[in-house]
């Protein structure tokens, strides 16, 4: 048998048994100190699988309704202010929607901590990112939002965030509906434990990758945009609060561990297909002999 098939083999093992009753004897993972931030010394490991399984459930259904939100508010906002708000976005509106990022975000944080304490394998850049998108919406709510005169220009990179933040809820769903299929696909065949999330770039088939991740990409470089012109924007003088120079900063960050951390899930799907057909091939060889 060849090394990936013992991989493949130790690995179905390893899912049975974090998988079964036994799990709930294994020792188990310290609260970070971001749920002892919220929480305090509070054990959020649930004993039982079922209700396990239900906190998983709970948390992709939510990634759902996040992702009609994502679409939703700011393409409301953005047809608000050609049609009643002559091209001049409200301030309060605009805090509105950022206040609802901080809780967004901040409700992803937790409940993706409670997940990995219950044995879900979520890849620690996404639990950065959402800190860091935290912090970045606690800042835009301090963020002056200049009205007239010049308010087009003014708000410009208010605008493209909120366009961003479109092109993000498409791309929410895009992942969740494509992501969702080949995880059931992963568990049934052992591959993947029951408590494994849609999150990130994880999953997906040949055709589907085809079109996620050329969103993805775009979406990142948009993203990366949006920072720079923000920092752009603090330079020329349009616009020299802090704010918009720390948001700048946090969004080119965002950006580029998004990018490194999709190429890395790009490159180790093909670094296995590899491998795995290599292992095929050297156990064709003795029956065409």
């Amino acid at each position: 048998m060849s090394n990936a098939c013992v991989e493949e083999e130790l690995e179905r093992a390893r899912v049975a048994i974090t998988d079964s009753d036994v799990a709930s004897f294994l020792p188990s993972k310290r609260n970070g100190k971001f749920l002892k931030t919220f929480l305090g010394p509070v054990n959020v490991r649930v004993a039982r699988k079922e209700d396990k399984l239900k906190i998983k459930d709970e948390y992709n259904n939510y990634r759902d309704r996040t992702a009609y939100k994502f679409l939703l508010f700011p393409s409301i906002l953005l047809l608000l202010r050609w049609w009643i708000w002559d091209g001049c976005l409200p301030a309060l509106a605009v805090q509105i929607y950022q206040a609802w990022l901080l809780y967004l975000y901040t409700s992803f944080a937790l409940r993706e901590n409670v997940l990995i304490a219950n044995g879900s394998d979520i890849r620690p850049w996404w639990i950065y990112h959402h800190y860091l998108a935290m912090l970045m919406a606690l800042i835009s709510l301090t963020w002056e939002i200049k009205g007239q005169p010049d308010c087009s220009s003014k708000q410009r990179g208010v605008q493209l965030f909120l366009r961003w933040a479109i092109m993000q809820g498409i791309a929410m769903h895009l992942q969740n509906r494509y992501q969702r299929q080949r995880l059931r696909t992963r568990i049934a065949l052992g591959k993947a434990k029951r408590m494994d999330v849609v999150a990130g770039e994880t999953a997906g088939v040949e055709g589907q990758l085809l079109l996620l991740y050329p969103v993805l990409f775009i979406l990142q470089g948009f993203e990366a945009y949006v920072g720079v012109l923000l920092l752009q924007t603090a330079l020329h003088g349009l616009a020299s609060q802090w704010q918009v120079v720390v948001c700048g900063i946090l969004l080119v960050v965002m950006a580029v561990g998004n990018f490194v951390n999709t190429m890395e899930t790009l490159l180790l799907k093909l670094r296995f297909k590899a491998k795995m057909k290599r292992a095929k091939n050297r156990q064709d060889r003795p029956h065409q002999n």
